[in-house]
């Protein structure tokens, strides 16, 4: 027992004595393994990095690229690159970022100051009593604005604010505002005035065309109509035009002229013709449901105008349903 105990012993330093003094420890496999693999990551990953140069290119449709589209490929990026306006980008960067600082230090006023400008503002509208007219309102705006800065141009001159309320530092910071950036101190303080918007009409039509709503459908009128639109005389029925209906104005006009020629015995003589050209029907204060296409002739020794243009307010309130425009058009002939 003693004899193995002994054996066994003389082999572990045997070990112990060849690990430390032999060349190959497992520390230092293990180190050359470590750096081995390093230089093998190395070696790929550059591989990688350059693979697109040296070797032969693959495209979306997986057809290889050739050499002279590899160099095209790179002339394009080139110059893409150069024509990039570097120089106008940093400056445009640069003023916006100028201008952004501007406008924060600019705005930057204390919340009293603030609520001080807001009321004298509202005083001042208030006192000239301008609150209905947006154009007033505005110059009323104005003139204080001018006058603000008046008297902050005044403070931060003289460096003195015995006849002003306000102090060298708000003065500086006012002056800022009410020169540079006005409507954004408006709107921080929650003042808006609408915009004046002026509208012009430019007539540019030609002299001799008429109105879309003007033109009247059918053949044009013959000059003995003296057709009158927006127009309805008043007369003596020689036909009733609730059963007398013509295709057009001129076909009505036409009507009467006829009639005053051939007037059957006991009949008086046409020389009044009225005409409803609207598809929606032509109103008129009788218990009659007037419709479109209407040809009324009349006879009247002195022509009366019932009426003319536009039915008036008073008309208009005694009878609600009275349109604005008079639908009707009318007419005069014979001697």
């Amino acid at each position: 027992m003693r004899a193995v105990k002994a054996k066994v012993e003389g082999w572990r330093g045997w070990g112990r004595g060849r690990g430390k003094s032999g060349c190959c420890s497992f520390k230092r496999i293990t180190v050359v393994a470590c750096c081995v693999n390093l230089v093998a990551a190395l070696v790929v990953l550059r591989s990688f990095d350059t693979s697109f140069f040296l070797f032969p290119s693959y495209g979306f449709n997986g057809n290889l690229f050739s050499v002279d589209q590899v160099e095209r490929i790179e002339e394009s990026i080139r110059v893409r690159r150069e024509a990039e306006s570097v120089e106008l980008v940093r400056a445009v960067r640069k003023l916006s970022k100028e201008l952004s600082r501007e406008q924060k230090r600019g705005l930057n006023l204390p919340q009293n100051v603030k609520q001080k400008l807001a009321n004298e503002i509202l005083q001042r509208l208030q006192g000239d009593n301008v609150d209905t007219n947006v154009t007033k309102q505005r110059e009323t705006v104005d003139l204080w604005r001018i006058e603000k800065l008046e008297e902050v141009r005044r403070v931060t001159t003289s460096k003195s604010n015995i006849d002003s309320s306000i102090s060298y530092q708000e003065a500086k910071m006012l002056k800022r505002v009410l020169e540079s950036n006005w409507l954004m101190l408006l709107e921080g303080i929650g003042l808006w005035i609408p915009a004046d918007v002026i509208h012009t009409e430019h007539n540019d039509k030609p002299k001799d065309e008429q109105d879309l709503e003007e033109i009247i459908p059918g053949r044009p009128l013959p000059p003995e109509c003296h057709a009158e639109l927006h127009t309805d005389y008043d007369g003596a029925a020689v036909r009733w035009g609730l059963t007398h209906h013509k295709d057009s104005a001129a076909d009505c006009c036409q009507a009467c002229l006829d009639q005053a020629k051939h007037p059957k015995p006991g009949e008086k003589k046409c020389n009044i013709w009225v005409y409803c050209p609207s598809e929606f029907g032509c109103y008129s204060p009788d218990i009659y449901e007037h419709k479109h296409q209407e040809c009324w002739l009349k006879q009247a020794e002195k022509p009366r105008l019932n009426f003319k243009d536009k039915y008036s307010k008073s008309y208009r309130k005694k009878h609600p349903n009275a349109p604005i425009v008079v639908p009707w058009m009318s007419g005069v002939v014979g001697a």
